[in-house]
């Protein structure tokens, strides 16, 4: 994704700077548009510049939130409660940019326009709730629940990474012991053969992968890194992308859990931004953008049609097959009953904890998986080189 800096001109007509990554160059200018920018000059920032910018991690921004909400519900100014999160910042390259952010507003820029001037940095998400929170008079409440946002997508991504790490250690271990293997213990055993002919189909077979680890393995890791940058550049094209996104959410295995994920992280998003009293259409254009998903914004966009024609959420979130049923329906409560916020928010908890049920047992189910795959592969070689042994010991017997 390519990143656009920008000079332009809000709806008050006060000159703004900025940061929006985009895909295209059209896709810039309808970023921009959407957000009620008229664009005066715009360059594609430098790739090197890019690389090194400074992204808050979900940790950060929760941490900052909170700190945020607690000043400014106890009395003190924005300005005095930037200046202090400034002086906690522990990175140099936050403490530069929180830096650049007490300037601003101490110059009479709004907050969600000095963030707007970090987009790389800061999520379209946050920019927009801060906006929202400055128009209400309501920051520190929405500083407070974007906190809590934050707090729940890191403890989620903990969730997962902690679920995952003894399986990748299972995989690893796996993954050592099957090149030990054919690497030292099968060539030992296959020179016992005095002739080849005499080698069983396994040991034949088993004999070539050795062979084939052993003096072609600058061509195996070739292989390894070539299929690895391939399938990183395929992932860059858009057709690419869009079919793999798609299989994320209707593939088997993983597409329950990736779906359950998706809808904890779009209700709570959309919670939020609705009881901020941002349109409808914007909310769902926000929060169906932070999935990350190619597919769920293709799908998104007729959702938004659709709303914008006057048809309820509810069917038009149906017609997208995307979610369960499920949340549909409680989209459609919501509705009826005019507390489509706390529904939602509700329901985001629901599936937040079904998210963490599903990780668990679908770490349960890879654990026993991988020890069979070594079982197998530890069985074979055994097969395979006990030919040799039993032929060895035959040997011992008759000397």
């Amino acid at each position: 994704m390519k990143s656009f800096s920008y000079v332009a001109q809000d709806a008050k007509n006060k000159q703004v700077k900025g940061i929006i990554n985009a895909e295209t160059e059209q896709e810039f200018l309808k970023k921009a548009k959407e957000k009620g920018l008229y664009v005066k000059d715009y360059r594609e920032s430098d790739s090197n510049d890019s690389k090194t910018m400074y992204k808050f991690s979900t940790k950060e921004l929760a941490f900052c939130c909170r700190q945020l909400s607690a000043m400014l519900t106890s009395g003190l100014t924005l300005v005095k409660s930037i200046d202090i999160l400034v002086k906690e910042q522990e990175n140099e390259k936050a403490r530069g940019i929180w830096q650049d952010i007490y300037e601003n507003v101490q110059k009479g820029e709004s907050f969600s326009a000095t963030l707007e001037m970090h987009a790389g940095t800061f999520p379209d998400f946050l920019i927009s709730m801060v906006g929202a929170g400055e128009s209400s008079g309501s920051l520190d409440i929405i500083m407070q629940r974007m906190a809590d946002h934050y707090n729940k997508e890191n403890k989620l991504k903990n969730t997962i990474k902690s679920a995952m790490i003894y399986p990748i250690i299972l995989l690893v271990l796996c993954i050592v012991v099957v090149i030990f293997l054919f690497t030292f213990i099968m060539p030992t055993f296959i020179d016992m053969f005095e002739d080849e002919s005499q080698m069983p189909a396994l040991t034949k077979m088993l004999a070539a992968i050795s062979d084939f680890i052993r003096e072609k393995y600058i061509l195996l890791i070739a292989i390894v890194l070539g299929l690895f940058v391939l399938i990183k550049y395929l992932l860059k094209t858009p057709k690419t992308r869009l079919a793999f996104d798609k299989m994320l959410i209707k593939g088997p295995g993983f597409g329950p859990l990736i779906t359950k994920i998706y809808t904890g992280r779009f209700a709570r998003t959309l919670s939020s931004l609705y009881s901020s009293g941002i349109p409808m259409v914007e909310c769902l254009e926000r929060a169906s953008r932070i999935l990350g998903n190619s597919y769920v914004d293709e799908r998104f966009v007729d959702v938004i049609d659709e709303v914008k024609q006057g048809e309820t959420l509810s069917s038009a979130i149906t017609r997208t097959e995307i979610f369960e049923p499920m949340f549909c329906s409680v989209i459609y409560v919501g509705e009826e009953s005019g507390a489509l916020d706390s529904i939602l928010e509700k329901t985001s908890e629901y599936y937040e904890e079904e998210s963490d049920s599903a990780v668990q047992r679908l770490v349960s189910m890879l654990e026993p998986i991988l020890i069979i795959f070594m079982g197998v592969i530890i069985a074979m070689v055994v097969m395979g080189i006990y030919p040799a042994l039993y032929g060895s010991f035959e040997a011992i017997e008759n000397e």
